[in-house]
């Protein structure tokens, strides 16, 4: 017996389409303003012709819009539509075997080769005359009576290849079946998830008096500085009230001093949590201010947005069920062993309580975008349930779609991965660790492989707060401007923990530690320029990658064969504004390295040889050629790479 969900009259299938996520399950991700190509291999069995439509919406609207696709060649398929406004969008992929097309190619195959077309003639009316049946329509009943009076082959051709006329039969002529992809989705966001540059200080140490705790006043006077250097994003670790119990000294010592700050991420105290401003740092209306102020400055604030809370936060007294107890009654504190957080205690999301705890921490986000806070820096995201992060995202940004939340999560591949299609707009990388030609060149090349540039955005940061690596301990002021550039050029969105990097500060804890003497995590600093300083370096940096569109995206990232790997070499190109830039960087940050790179005219789209580049470090403009083309960079002239603007492309 035939099963009932199988129908006979089906012909056309519908397979790879892109873009889709795991056939649908999660949302593709695009910025606000792109084309949106959508292609599938669709086709069927014999010689019947195909129409295809794509079927698409914003959630803002009733009405379906739709667009045909075009045939490219070997079965595949392809339209495009521009998304216009932020959020999501539905699409859908639709076909059937149309008649009217099927007959006419017959037909004129048939009028072509002088055969007998009288009774292809009546077929070719019939099927007019049935897409009239519910909308008659003069102009077909015109067609008819040319199809029988005309007799020149150009005339018959012109009447029934009229683009009017195939659109209404398309519209009208009803098909015995339409085969259907599944409801797809795809997320709008502001250009600033696919771009941005990222600053991150702790507002209590920005106060230009060593004697005083720094206010969101004295960030309002930084903002100048910042907009200067080129950054459009300032993000500032947690601003709530600190607990008192188990705070932490210096260095992460379980015994803290009268006057330790403790660190912010033991979120808080008597005068409130996390919808609280440590009073030390100003007030709700400061707040405002500062938010006010920043975007004056092209800049915007992000919040840290950690789920946990120290020993003296409310909730410890409203909703005890919401934390984990050990069997002597105690709470479980933060722990990764041997690393231990006495000050910290994590939400335990196994709470018989978790619909309640679920509102409450969406109310915080809610509570900090009603403020104007766009950008949230999630802690450990990865310790939490993916299915929370889904829900979430998806209730904030459903009312405010212009809301970006970048995933501080430093673990397995496929964990990070998840969690952005889980919705987070962008993501920390391992591009901390990664170092020598290979590692990067690999890693790169997977970042910007389908499917994963379809919804993980990277951003490269050179360093953290927690992270002072071993290349940048080791590696002097050189290793810090290498992987400045390396930073910048790759990725699109890159950050740096804004004041150790500016001054090269590069003293671990201790020999084999990625944490930092003395860190600002548990103390209040005092900065000034060093000696080693690299802000004006910064700032040039990225004021080149405001004034080339070529670095504002990672999808035309192509990689250039080099004969010593200690040289990495790499171009990116706009196709809008014709902008490319080739980038040849040394990876040795002690010693000068040369040679030769393999240039191939055709990849970077270059239409005369020999052709001219602009080194935008020193404005010297060197001749290169299609092969080879020699290179010598020297760290200890300061010449640590070049970033040449290619002239004559295509």
């Amino acid at each position: 017996m035939i099963k009932e969900q199988i129908n006979g009259l089906k012909k056309v299938w519908i397979n790879h389409i892109y873009p889709e996520i795991d056939e649908g399950a999660f949302p593709v991700k695009r910025i606000i303003g792109d084309e949106i190509t959508v292609s599938a291999d669709i086709f069927c069995d014999g010689i019947d012709e195909i129409v295809a439509v794509l079927h698409f919406k914003h959630q803002s609207e009733k009405n379906i819009k739709k667009i045909y696709f075009l045939p490219l060649g070997n079965d595949r398929w392809e339209t495009q539509f521009q998304a216009t406004k932020l959020g999501v969008y539905t699409y859908s992929l639709h076909a059937w075997t149309s008649d009217f097309l099927t007959w006419r190619n017959r037909f004129l195959k048939k009028l072509e080769f002088k055969e007998d077309i009288d009774i292809e003639k009546r077929i070719g009316e019939n099927l007019l005359r049935k897409s009239c049946e519910k909308n008659p329509n003069p102009i077909v009943e015109e067609i008819i009576k040319k199809l029988y009076d005309l007799k020149s082959k150009a005339q018959l051709r012109k009447l029934l290849t009229n683009q009017k006329l195939e659109l209404w039969m398309n519209e009208n002529l009803q098909p015995d079946f339409v085969s259907d992809s599944k409801n797809l989705t795809l997320v709008i966001d502001p250009i600033k998830a696919r771009f941005s540059t990222w600053y991150e200080a702790f507002p209590r140490s920005l106060s230009p008096d060593p004697m005083q705790h720094g206010t969101f006043q004295d960030v309002i006077n930084y903002l100048p500085k910042l907009q200067k250097m080129g950054f459009d994003v300032l993000y500032l670790p947690p601003i709530h009230p600190i607990g008192i119990s188990n705070r932490k000294g210096a260095n992460n010592s379980p015994k803290a001093g009268v006057k330790d700050p403790g660190s912010p991420w033991a979120i808080g105290s008597k005068e409130g949590g996390h919808k609280s401003i440590l009073p030390e740092l100003g007030s709700i209306k400061d707040f405002r201010l500062l938010i006010k102020k920043a975007r004056e400055h092209h800049i915007d604030i992000a919040l840290d947005f950690a789920i946990q809370c120290s020993p003296d936060h409310p909730y410890l007294n409203e909703h005890p069920d919401w934390f984990k107890h050990r069997p002597d009654g105690t709470l479980q504190y933060a722990e990764n062993p041997p690393k231990k957080y006495q000050d910290i205690y994590p939400l335990n999301f196994a709470s018989k309580e978790w619909p309640l705890m679920w509102e409450e921490l969406k109310s915080i986000v809610a509570f900090w975008v009603k403020e104007g806070v766009t950008l949230f820096r999630v802690d450990n995201p990865h310790t939490k349930p993916f299915i929370f992060w889904q829900w979430l995202i998806n209730e904030i940004k459903s009312k405010n779609p212009e809301v970006l939340f970048l995933a501080e999560a430093f673990t397995r591949p496929k964990v990070m991965q998840h969690l952005a299609k889980c919705g987070f707009s962008q993501s920390y990388t391992y591009f901390t660790w990664r170092n020598t030609k290979e590692e990067l060149t690999s890693y790169l090349t997977e970042l910007i492989s389908t499917p994963l540039i379809d919804y993980f955005r990277p951003n490269f940061w050179v360093n953290t707060p927690d992270i002072l690596t071993e290349v940048l301990q080791k590696g002097g002021r050189p290793a810090f401007i290498i992987r400045l550039i390396l930073a910048a050029t790759l990725s699109a969105n890159y950050g740096m923990f804004g004041p150790a990097y500016e001054n090269c500060i590069r003293e671990p804890l201790h020999e084999g530690s990625e944490e930092y003497m003395d860190s600002e995590k548990y103390r209040i600093a005092f900065w000034k320029d060093s000696k080693e300083n690299i802000s004006e370096l910064i700032s040039l940096v990225n004021a080149i990658r405001y004034l080339h569109p070529c670095l504002q995206n990672n999808s035309s990232l192509i990689f250039y064969p080099t004969d010593n790997p200690q040289i990495i070499c790499y171009s990116k190109h706009d196709s809008s504004s014709k902008d490319t830039l080739l980038m040849v960087v040394n990876l040795d940050y002690q010693y000068k390295q040369s040679g030769f790179i393999s240039i191939d005219l055709n990849l970077l789209g270059i239409k005369t040889n020999p052709f001219k580049v602009r080194d935008l470090f020193t404005n010297e403009i060197y001749t290169w050629q299609h092969g080879s083309c020699y290179v010598e960079l020297d760290p200890q002239k300061e010449r640590y790479a070049h970033i040449l603007h290619v002239k004559d492309v295509l």
